[in-house]
Parts: C-alpha cells; sequence; structure tokens
C-alpha cells in the first residue's frame, strides 16, 4: 500500500528539518515540503536541495509575493488596520495564504494531513489552523510541536546530529525573526527582558536614524482606489513599488518600532519590527484620505479599522466579516485616487503635499481672504441649532434648581432664531 501523505510547511530552518525526520519516523509517511516565497531573503534553490537531502519525497517551492501584496496587503491598507495602534500586520497576513498554498497541494497530491512548525505559544499556530480548516476541513493538522518529546532547541539540535540531519544552526540563537516583502519580526534574545533596549545590530533591513542621511528625501506616491500604483510618476507593479519604496525606506531609517503586543494566545510578547515600505504607504494612504473622505465616513472607517487589525492579528481571513469589511472599505476608496509626497528623513516619513481631482478641501470654501462662496453670518443659526440640546439641558436643569419667579417657566417658552419669546 502507498504510503500516507503529508503536506508540510516548510521553511529549511532547524525546526522542519527536524520535523521532517520526525514525521517520517513515527507516521510511516511520505513527506512532501511547501516552501512560500513571500520575499523573503533566502535561496530558495537551497532551502528545496535540502529538502530532499533531509529526506522530503517532493519540494514545492512557490512565488507567492504578488497574491500576498495585491489580495492582502492592499486590502489592509485600504481599511487602515494597525493592530494595537503599532504593528502593521506583516506576519499575521502573510500566513492565511501560506496556508490556503498548503491546502492546495495537499488537494493536488491527494493528502489528507497538514503539518507545521508552530509552537504552541504563538499565534502563528491559530492562524494556520483555522485557515486549514475554514478552506477544507477534512484535511487533519498536525503540530509537532505540541505533541513530540523535544522541549528545546537544543533537544532539536540533538535530535538532528543523532539522525544526521543537515543543519547549519548552533545553540547559540540570538532572535527568532520572519520575513516578507512587508516587514521582517524580531522577537527572543534580549528583547524578552522590556527594560532592555533592543541593540541597533538587531536590524537587517533599515539602518537606524542616527545611521540616515543629514538630508531628507522625498517621493511622490501615485494612489489609484486607494491602491499604490506609481512613485514619482511612474507606473509600477505591486513587487516593483513595495520593493522600491523598501530600499528607500530603509536608506533613511524608517519603519522600525519597538513594542509590546498582547498575543491571541493569552500572553504578552516583545518583538521589534522593520516595515520600511509599508509604513510610507500607510502614512500616504491615510493623507490621501483626509483630502477625499468626509468626516463621517473616515470616522466609521477608523472604527472599522480596529476590527478588520484583531481579525488579521487572530487569523480570521476566510470569514464572513472581513469579506463584509473589505466591501465597505473598497466603497469608501472609490475616490481615493491621488498624489501624495512624502519627506523621509532619520526614522519619518512625513506627508508634505497631496492632491487629487476627488479632493473634497477647497481653497475656494477654506481661504480666509474675501470669497463669494460662504457668509459668515450664517454660521449664527448653524451654532443656534447645533448647541440647542445643550442649552434645553442647561434650562431645564436651572429650573430643578430653582430659579427667580421670572425665570420659572422658561422650559415652556419658545425658542425662535435663538431668543427665548413670552
Amino acid at each position: 500500500m502507498a504510503k500516507e501523505k503529508i503536506v508540510l510547511a516548510y521553511s529549511g530552518g532547524l525546526d522542519t528539518s527536524v520535523i521532517v525526520t520526525w514525521l517520517k519516523e513515527h507516521y510511516d509517511c511520505e513527506v512532501i515540503t511547501v516552501c512560500c516565497n513571500a520575499g523573503q531573503n533566502e535561496d530558495f534553490d537551497a532551502i528545496e536541495k535540502k529538502a530532499y537531502a533531509t529526506g522530503a519525497s517532493k519540494a514545492y517551492i512557490l512565488d507567492i509575493q504578488e497574491e500576498f501584496i495585491t489580495d492582502f496587503i492592499w486590502p489592509t491598507l485600504k481599511t487602515g488596520a494597525v493592530y494595537e495602534n503599532d504593528y502593521l500586520l506583516g506576519t499575521s497576513m502573510a500566513r492565511p495564504l501560506m496556508a490556503k498554498k498548503l491546502v492546495e497541494v495537499a488537494e493536488k497530491e491527494g493528502a489528507y494531513i497538514i503539518a507545521h512548525g508552530c509552537t504552541g505559544k504563538g499565534n502563528d499556530q491559530v492562524r494556520f489552523e483555522t485557515t486549514i480548516k475554514a478552506l477544507n476541513p477534512a484535511i487533519k493538522i498536525i503540530a509537532p510541536w505540541r505533541v513530540w518529546d523535544l522541549q528545546s532547541r537544543e533537544d532539536c539540535i540533538a535530535y538532528a546530529k543523532a539522525h544526521d540531519i543537515p543543519i547549519a544552526q548552533t545553540t547559540e540563537k540570538i532572535y527568532s525573526r520572519d520575513e516578507n516583502i512587508w516587514h521582517i519580526s524580531h522577537e527572543g534574545g534580549n528583547l524578552e527582558n522590556p527594560w532592555n533596549m533592543h541593540k541597533d545590530d538587531i536590524h537587517v533591513l533599515s539602518c537606524t536614524p542616527e545611521q540616515a542621511p543629514d538630508t531628507p528625501a522625498y517621493v511622490e506616491i501615485g494612489f489609484e482606489k486607494g491602491v499604490p500604483v506609481s512613485l514619482d510618476g511612474k507606473d509600477m507593479g505591486p513587487v516593483e513599488l513595495l520593493t522600491a519604496l523598501n530600499k528607500l525606506g530603509s536608506e533613511n531609517g524608517v519603519g522600525t518600532i519597538d513594542i509590546i503586543e498582547n498575543r491571541l494566545v493569552g500572553m504578552k510578547s516583545r518583538g521589534v519590527y522593520e516595515t520600511p515600505g509599508g509604513t510610507i504607504l500607510f502614512k500616504a494612504h491615510a493623507d490621501l484620505e483626509k483630502l477625499i473622505l468626509d468626516r463621517d465616513t473616515m470616522q466609521y472607517k477608523n472604527i472599522v479599522a480596529l476590527k478588520y487589525a484583531q481579525l488579521v492579528y487572530d487569523g480570521l481571513w476566510y470569514t464572513p466579516i472581513r469579506e463584509a469589511i473589505d466591501a465597505f472599505a473598497d466603497c469608501t476608496q472609490k475616490e481615493v485616487t491621488g498624489v501624495v509626497k512624502m519627506k523621509l528623513y532619520k526614522g519619518s516619513a512625513i506627508p508634505v503635499a497631496s492632491r487629487s481631482e476627488n479632493a473634497l478641501y477647497s481653497e475656494e470654501f477654506a481661504t480666509f481672504s474675501k470669497d463669494e462662496v460662504y457668509n459668515q453670518s450664517d454660521a449664527e443659526g448653524f451654532i443656534n441649532l447645533f448647541s440647542l440640546p445643550l442649552k434645553i439641558r442647561a434650562i431645564q436643569k436651572q429650573n430643578k434648581e430653582g430659579l427667580p419667579q421670572e425665570h420659572e417657566s422658561l422650559e415652556r417658552k419658545v425658542i425662535r432664531g435663538g431668543e427665548f419669546i413670552q
């Protein structure tokens, strides 16, 4: 009989290299590895060779960069979703797409089991597994870190040596990192003590603000219906555009944050995130919306953005509410077309100018000089009506507290044109 097939989310690192052998040993199975290229700086040919050398029967290397940007990053950008006011959701957005690819490979290969190397303490296990269950509930899931006897990195290294698994890692580990075209995250090491300042050598993508040039850089970002489409007037595809912004942001020290966040599983964790291009895009997009969207839409959109950020962070991408919020966001973005000029200087990304044919801002209305479109005396009637509930409340309060006789029947008086008439 043919052996059971297990599809493994594979990075080529220590954990997943060990998992290939461990699965074959404990399940007498055929292991098919799937490595997704989401824009991380890796040698994917070497990863493929390592998968086979470790015992995989088949190794997939899938380039998901463009799909990641257009189907996950852009919708999140249009919604304005930021988790806990800081985190631009780089890892959170990527996991549902990776899980989707695992399901697609499993269905193609006739496999009914998917395995992953996420730990039992993190968010990623939830993101992978909720997506798998949403897309194909018939698939079973194996999470070795929740069931095997290996308890630490040192245990994994010892297991690898005992089974002749080719690895490059040692027992010294500084940071746990996750990288894609949107960001890179850093956790562990000296970051586990929140009183420790993170060290400058943590940076992989960006320089520090102190190392950035002493003169600012400028870039003009063009948007169509909320989606970035050009830099300095040059039309670009999503991968080219984000890659160029990453380079520009990195050179100017933009987009590094050091935060404490609330994990879905209940504990707090500390991470340093580098998101150079993404930070520029979020600030530019928000600035263009201020030029175009009306106040009520902007305020309600901010409320929706909080929910969207939580959904993405929690791995609930494939849900009806996420689709519904996307529909709302798309509606708000119909007029969000224009250009924003950004100033990049020593870690800051500042919108300094914007233009759009759909702008609600009108110099003719907003000018402090004389104009023919706004009669300032009209404001008095508006203020009287706008403040009417407050005035009535104050009158009723005064009546309850007891005023001189001439004021006792105030609540029965008629309000007309801002005056109280007997």
